[in-house]
């Protein structure tokens, strides 16, 4: 079975048994929620619908998302991500991992986001 792999360069710092799941944050400076969907495949992370609750600095809206529920929804036409690099600061919070209807943060898995280790990418691994 793939799973998702969190680490970097290579390294595993931990692994999750996913086949998809929902990356969510809030934007350091606007405090406006961001949700991606990916699909977890060989090849890499596909990334499905993602959604903006509004605009802001580096938050356009793309011009064919639909508002529903209070949010933009809208599909991006990108190759599967190998890996998925994120920025992750204790000044911009922690990302989430939501997958069975839940929420996590990442910090649950991989600590608390320091100086030290800026970085983190996600994988799909066996």
């Amino acid at each position: 079975m793939i799973g998702l792999c969190m680490g970097f360069a290579g390294v595993v710092w931990a692994q999750l048994p996913l086949s998809h799941f929902t990356l969510a944050w809030t934007h350091t400076i606007e405090k406006i929620r961001w949700e991606e969907d990916y699909r977890v495949i060989e090849q890499g992370l596909l990334l499905g619908e993602a959604r903006i609750r509004g605009a802001g600095a580096g938050m356009e809206i793309p011009p064919d998302a639909l508002l529903q529920n209070g949010s933009w929804h809208y599909h991006r036409q990108l190759p599967p991500l190998q890996p998925l690099k994120l920025a992750r600061t204790p000044e911009a919070g922690d990302f989430q991992l939501c997958f069975d209807e839940t929420c996590h943060l990442m910090s649950e898995w991989v600590g608390a986001p320091n100086s030290r280790d800026a970085f983190i990418e996600l994988w799909p691994c066996k």
